[in-house]
């Protein structure tokens, strides 16, 4: 499945505008607090609603279109976005409010690049409008098999509820495999399930939960018919005891949730891979190990990161950074350049440079 090359969104929360915007293989974000960030990583949770044709559930339980709008419909008649994957192909559509507090589509539309030698104009299919529900999944038209199954693929990541009644150490369905949850709220069947059918990437899950967590010593996976299962794991020293997952850190099990996410086979892998703020409760060593799988991920795979952390900023290079800001009210994005900075880099690190102010995505 292709990645997205370069995207255009206006008019989305603080988004006044953002054009033709190069996405690249790794992308980190990085900027104060209210600066936009969640906001551009919250445009795919969106969009992953409206491939699902549940954008007016979605848009209802936001606060309906003027919480979405830049600065709500007063301000904003129109939320725009267009997507371009890699020379397959792109989609573009338009959102307009409704009297009754709906968002619907203005306009809707897919195209294919040109084929051939001395090819001229893409292939543009539109998709309809006044429609309140996306029509790329049920459209049966050719062109929409280039663009359906990357942002079916879509998914935004977010361990952080590792509360006594996070999903994550819920029971749940044994055969809820299909994909890793958002949440993790399938761990334990899912990593089954990569136990029994992908065994050298459990191990590397395993080898790797160990390096940041040294006493871990294994999943238990009970050898019975169970329609339901729960996260359940051991210690190096005791291997016959087994404990729940409400005994694991919350560091240690965003850890195991970000591990499996990572080292998961790469055909099980969407193609684009948002993570909201993957260090929170880690510690400085496990966010060094956390940059090394992000960055084994983005070899094969597209990945949009948000952080705060000076720790993990480090760990990437300056063009894998998006410095996002907050000018006239607006969210602005911006990519760090490598040459500008090659002067400051000989004495300081990226997250100096952060801290003392010379990239900018800091409180004005």
């Amino acid at each position: 499945m292709p990645a997205v090359q370069n995207l255009t969104i206006a008019g989305y929360k603080s988004i006044r505008e953002l054009r033709d915007f190069e996405l690249r293989d790794l992308n980190v974000l990085i900027g104060a607090n209210g600066a936009g960030k969640s906001n551009f990583i919250g445009f795919f949770r969106m969009l992953a609603e409206m491939y699902e044709q549940r954008l007016q559930l979605y848009v209802q339980t936001q606060g309906g279109p003027d919480a979405l709008l830049y600065f709500s419909r007063k301000a904003t008649s129109l939320m725009h976005a267009r997507f371009d994957f890699s020379g397959e192909g792109g989609y573009d559509f338009a959102l307009v409010p409704t009297n009754d507090n709906r968002l619907i589509f203005q306009s809707e539309l897919v195209w294919h690049p040109p084929t051939g030698k001395g090819a001229g104009r893409p292939t543009i299919m539109p998709l309809g409008a006044g429609h309140a529900e996306s029509e790329i999944k049920n459209s049966e038209k050719q062109l929409s098999e280039y663009v359906r199954p990357t942002i079916g693929s879509w998914r935004v990541y977010h361990f952080h509820d590792t509360s006594d009644t996070a999903r994550v150490k819920q029971v749940h369905a044994t055969n809820d495999t299909l994909r890793l949850k958002v949440d993790g709220a399938n761990l334990a069947a899912y990593l089954r399930m990569l136990r029994g059918k992908h065994e050298a990437h459990y191990r590397m899950i395993v080898d790797t939960v160990r390096l940041v967590a040294p006493f871990f010593g294994d999943f238990v996976h009970r050898d019975d018919d169970a329609s339901t299962i729960e996260l359940e794991w051991t210690e190096k020293s005791d291997p016959d005891t087994p404990f729940k997952a409400h005994m694991l850190s919350d560091g240690t099990l965003r850890f195991i949730c970000l591990s499996t996410l990572l080292l998961q086979p790469w055909s099980l892998m969407p193609s684009t891979i948002l993570i909201d703020e993957p260090e929170l409760g880690l510690h400085p060593f496990a966010i060094n190990v956390l940059a090394d799988l992000l960055k084994r991920a983005a070899e094969r795979k597209q990945l949009i990161v948000s952080t705060q952390s000076v720790e993990l900023l480090n760990c990437f290079e300056p063009s894998d950074v998006v410095v996002v800001d907050r000018k006239d009210n607006a969210s602005t994005f911006t990519r760090l350049d490598a040459h500008r900075l090659s002067d400051w880099l000989a004495d300081y690190t990226l997250g100096e440079l952060w801290k003392q102010n010379v990239l900018g995505g800091r409180p004005a």
